[in-house]
């Protein structure tokens, strides 16, 4: 009954919201709870992670979302009002939604190519806020149920985890193999973790002590600190076998020069995926003699798909994956700007944001 009556009072309500204005410009204001249609939902915010897509919406704004809008998009929380065309979800329920979903009914899609969907719907914003509605079409795929066993925080790695599944999918790892990870960031540790439980030895590079201490204690079988002095390649290729490179290099950071050191780092043969998204516009050089002669196996991976997604929440339902080691503090809404100075400065690795 109470859960009736408030959601009924939802209409006239306010809330607590980030809302983003323009570059370097978010301010903490209150705005009206989300108005949901008939196929939609709309979700108490329980808990929402910041991300790098979060830095470099606050720094340059973002091509798909029109100012102002409240932004955030990794969170977990309840159902708090359903739409009247809604089935199989009830006020009260816990769940997590992915960011996006496809249309189905393209070329791609029909050819399960789903990431790559030319009608992508990429548009869910507004974790940064007490209530965020869910759009139709993601309700309809990628919003998602999850057990009490698993937390509120725990269940936002959803989005990045279905990436990283995705990534891992294309590398095809094989139990046994050597695989290189350029970057111990929360996407870098979420590799990590996915890779080991497909057999493979993780090697890991990455500039911060406390980063790769991190991916020791998540199971690297070595961890590189990269230094003007050394050559990180040469470094990676010792502890392959007979130094002939890894079977499976990723690229995890999303810098030009990163992607061409990475290429380097493997084996005759070997798989590279391009997984960090570099800036727009930027070039990479690429040794043609190597590639054409060593037969090397170049992958760019973007996103998910509504299995991987669902393939995320299995391995965190199931704790195969360590997902609190990755969050590095936590803050309430009314600190937003402190996790804003935390997100620039690079500091940590996830931070919670809890409405």
């Amino acid at each position: 009954m109470k859960e009736k009556e408030e959601e009924l009072n939802l209409s006239e309500k306010k809330m607590k919201a980030a809302v983003f204005y323009a570059p370097r410009q978010v301010k903490l204001e209150e705005i009206s709870v989300p108005a949901i249609g008939p196929d939609e939902v709309l979700v108490k915010v329980r808990a929402a992670l910041t991300c790098g897509t979060d830095r470099k919406t606050y720094l340059r704004g973002h091509p798909l979302f029109k100012p102002p809008f409240v932004f955030g998009h990794e969170f977990a929380g309840d159902i708090a009002k359903v739409g009247s065309k809604v089935d199989g979800f009830q006020p009260g329920m816990r769940v997590v939604a992915a960011n996006s979903a496809p249309c189905n009914s393209c070329f791609y899609c029909k050819n399960g190519e789903q990431s790559l969907c030319d009608s992508l719907f990429i548009q869910l914003s507004g974790a940064f806020a007490e209530y965020i509605k869910i759009p139709a079409i993601i309700v309809s795929q990628n919003l998602l149920p999850f057990p009490e066993t698993v937390s509120y925080k725990q269940a936002a790695f959803l989005e990045p985890l279905s990436c990283v599944v995705h990534g891992v999918e294309e590398a095809k790892i094989n139990l046994g193999e050597t695989v290189v990870i350029n970057g111990a960031g929360p996407i870098g540790l979420l590799f990590l973790q996915v890779a080991k439980l497909r057999g493979a030895k993780v090697i890991i590079t990455d500039l911060q002590e406390e980063r790769l201490a991190l991916a020791s204690r998540l199971g690297a079988y070595q961890t590189l600190k990269i230094s003007p002095e050394q050559n990180v390649v040469e470094e990676v290729r010792k502890y392959t076998e007979e130094q002939r490179g890894a079977d499976v290099a990723i690229e995890a950071v999303g810098l030009p020069e990163v992607w061409e050191e990475t290429l380097l780092m493997v084996r005759k043969g070997g798989r590279v995926i391009l997984f960090g998204g570099c800036e727009t516009g930027t070039k990479v050089s690429l040794d043609t003699s190597l590639i054409h002669y060593s037969q090397i196996n170049l992958k760019g991976v973007f996103h998910h798909t509504p299995g991987q997604v669902k393939k995320a929440l299995n391995l965190l339902s199931d704790k195969l994956i360590k997902v609190d080691p990755l969050i590095t503090a936590e803050f309430p809404l009314s600190e937003i700007s402190t996790v804003i100075e935390w997100m620039q400065a690079y500091k940590g690795l996830k931070i919670a944001v809890i409405p």
